[in-house]
């Protein structure tokens, strides 16, 4: 018999442990993604099935009906439009102010920049709700209370202070002979932002594309406030009411909406995941 040696003990020890945690791993990764799962099998499934299957995933049959119903009767094609729209537009304006905003925070020292960077901090800690009313007040004095327009400038309206300071410690962190040599070639601030450092903090924006698109898409409180008198504007978090009716609900067909609610987000984050992590590394980083 051939003995064993210490070094293939140690060996064998870190195999036996790297398989231990993986296998923790597995586990808690099928829980984080098991009610991902389930609402994918209770949108294929009858309300019965729901409530007397308990956690089981495979339907009996599978009833497709409930992605038409959701999306006719439940006028989730409307909602996903509204919401595209909606998210699609608050996403470009917030990117461009943020990034304007943390290039001049990260590249530029003038008086008072630091308090600036403190009552931008200090307006994470006001609630939203606390103003909701005058972002109301604001928009029906300009006639936007019950319009697609008002309801992008309230979302886009956000401090959005993380992606400003986000924004901030990627452009402090470039090389100041960029706009040296930008200046010399007789490029302006416009130009210098637009053509050179816009262009090369793609990964940053990408991370604050994703996050204002997450935020935008989930949104309820003030899509809710902006449709509450016109049904036809609400979004996909506002439209899942539609399923909630007096005497009873609509699980299956509820269901099939959060599936079809979330697939272009999980497409989004898997098309630019890479650009999403370049971006937080080196926001941290900076």
């Amino acid at each position: 018999m051939t003995a064993t040696t210490p070094r293939t003990t140690r060996r064998l020890g870190r195999r036996f442990w790297w398989w231990v945690l993986t296998a923790l791993l597995l586990a808690l990764a099928f829980v984080w993604v098991f009610p991902f799962i389930w609402m994918v099998s209770a949108s294929l499934k009858t309300s019965g099935e729901i409530f007397g299957g308990g956690l089981g995933l495979i339907p009996e049959t599978l009833q497709w009906e409930n992605y038409s119903r959701a999306w006719i009767d439940g006028r989730f094609n409307i909602y996903l439009l509204n919401t595209v729209i909606v998210t699609v537009a608050t996403t470009a304006i917030v990117v461009v102010r943020c990034a304007l905003a943390g290039y001049v925070l990260g590249r530029y020292r003038f008086p008072g920049s630091r308090l600036v960077i403190a009552i931008l901090v200090a307006t994470l800690f006001v609630p939203t709700g606390y103003t909701i009313i005058p972002v109301v007040k604001l928009s029906m004095e300009l006639g936007l209370l019950d319009s697609l327009a008002g309801m992008i400038l309230a979302l886009a309206g956000a401090a959005n202070v993380a992606s400003i300071l986000i924004y901030a410690g990627y452009f402090r962190g470039m090389p100041a002979e960029l706009e040296e040599a930008s200046i010399v070639d007789g490029a302006g601030f416009v130009r210098t932002f637009t053509q050179i450092m816009l262009p090369l903090s793609m990964p940053v924006t990408a991370t604050v594309g994703i996050l204002t698109f997450l935020f935008t898409w989930n949104a309820f409180f003030l899509p809710l406030v902006f449709s509450f008198s016109n049904p036809a504007l609400r979004t996909v978090s506002v439209g899942m009411q539609a399923f909630v009716g007096e005497n009873s609900t609509d699980w299956p067909g509820m269901a099939a909406a959060g599936v079809i609610s979330l697939l272009p987000i999980v497409a989004l984050f898997v098309f630019m995941q890479r650009y999403f992590v370049e971006g937080i590394a080196g926001a941290v980083k900076s």
